[in-house]
């Protein structure tokens, strides 16, 4: 089996670290990538499930852009609406009616949406979120999740990050997963401050195991939130339309206040959406929160391409379906190796973990195998799957997978 080589793409990081920070920023950046020299970090071109680096090596990707791709990269349904509503206007001095469209829309196929707003990514929303349940409570706290991430805003990075200060957590209560009893402590000493308690719909931290909600903990989190006054956010952005088409809440049986979505939405065309209740329709109305692209009308109508074909070919359990046979497979042949691999979160978007070495240096290794061998894994963060992966696509995973584990096992012996 072919091991890829990286030539070019490392002589374009070399002319990137001379004129950008960091060469290549942010979560594509080459930190959270080890071993480093097993890594791409410059694509020419992608199409279906997956994408070629600037060498030529072609790659089944399980990132999947960190999830906007869906329906599988370059979708003609989705590419030629897109073009078709750029060809006649994108940003415009005044809004397209395919904002209201893509509202309506939403609103349709959201139980909890009652109206519906846009931006470009997901802090934009998961901030909107804030400020309108802050608007609508006049309370100033918000309470998360240890580990949870819902953006780069400052008041959402840990403590200690750079660019951060102390004051920007001042107005944040973090609090363990599943923990209802650290959810009423913060209840009982700060309710009357609290304005809205915000998380993901399961726990998907980075550089551990996922974690789904306990049963009746969400529905729990409700009754106690409306109880004390405030509002139930779900950030979405990550998850939404791989579990449920009405939002993930609805995959685990509940309902909030607010949600935000994006990734997902218009497979891979900039665009976020916060959606939220009648209640806190007025209150939305007064937040003032823009930006210079947040109307252009080429990705509403991408998005509604997008959202349609998912509905309409239950792009749901089909991920599902082969999330389970990835990760039914890969658990299976980690043990022919005499590894125990731990699969944890959504099978359509999972996280795996060899724990047969807590230094995650096994772990790392053997992603860098596949990776280098045509499977695009990542060792710190959960996968992706898309519509367009094929069960040849997993067969062949499964393939590069089994030589990765021979390669592992000679580098750190059984």
């Amino acid at each position: 089996m072919n091991i890829y080589q990286y030539d070019k793409s490392k002589e374009w990081f070399q002319r990137a670290v001379k004129v950008i920070p960091c060469g290549v920023y942010g979560h594509f950046s080459p930190a959270p990538y080890a071993p480093v020299e097993a890594y791409p970090f410059f694509s020419d071109k992608a199409e279906g499930a997956r994408f070629w680096d600037v060498d030529g090596n072609e790659f089944i990707d399980y990132m999947c852009a960190y999830g906007p791709m869906v329906l599988g990269y370059h979708h003609p349904e989705v590419e030629a609406a897109f073009q078709k509503q750029i060809s006649i206007s994108d940003a415009n001095t005044v809004a397209s009616p395919r904002m209201v469209e893509l509202a309506e829309f939403l609103c349709e196929m959201i139980p909890v949406a009652d109206w519906a707003f846009f931006a470009r990514n997901g802090a934009d929303v998961t901030n909107m979120a804030v400020m309108v349940a802050r608007a609508a409570t006049g309370r100033d706290k918000i309470i998360a999740i240890k580990g949870g991430y819902h953006g780069t805003s400052p008041w959402m990075q840990a403590p200690g990050h750079h660019g951060t200060i102390a004051d920007d957590h001042d107005h944040l209560f973090r609090i363990p997963w599943n923990d209802l009893e650290a959810l009423d402590r913060i209840l009982a000493e700060h309710g009357s401050q609290i304005a809205a308690f915000m998380a993901s719909p399961f726990h998907h931290p980075i550089f551990e195991d996922n974690a789904l909600p306990a049963d009746g903990y969400w529905q729990q989190v409700v009754d106690k939130m409306h109880e004390n006054g405030s509002v139930v956010i779900v950030d979405d952005v990550r998850a939404g339309f791989r579990l449920h088409m009405g939002g993930s809440n609805e995959h685990y049986g509940f309902k909030p206040d607010m949600i935000a979505f994006s990734k997902a939405i218009a497979n891979g065309h900039a665009l976020s959406a916060l959606v939220g209740t009648d209640d806190l329709k007025v209150d939305a109305a007064k937040v003032f929160h823009t930006g210079s692209f947040w109307y252009c009308a080429g990705s509403f109508a991408a998005a509604l391409a997008c959202l349609n074909i998912l509905k309409a070919e239950d792009g749901p359990a089909r991920m599902r379906m082969l999330g389970e046979k990835l990760t039914g497979g890969l658990r299976d042949l980690a043990s022919s190796h005499g590894y125990t691999m731990i699969v944890s979160g959504e099978p359509a978007l999972p996280y795996l973990r060899l724990a047969d070495d807590e230094t995650l240096m096994l772990q790392q290794a053997w992603c860098g195998e596949c990776t280098r061998r045509g499977a695009f894994f990542t060792s710190h963060h959960n996968w992706f799957l898309s519509t367009a992966h094929t069960e040849d696509d997993i067969e062949k995973t499964l393939q590069i997978a089994d030589e990765a584990f021979k390669a592992v096992k000679k580098q750190f012996g059984s």
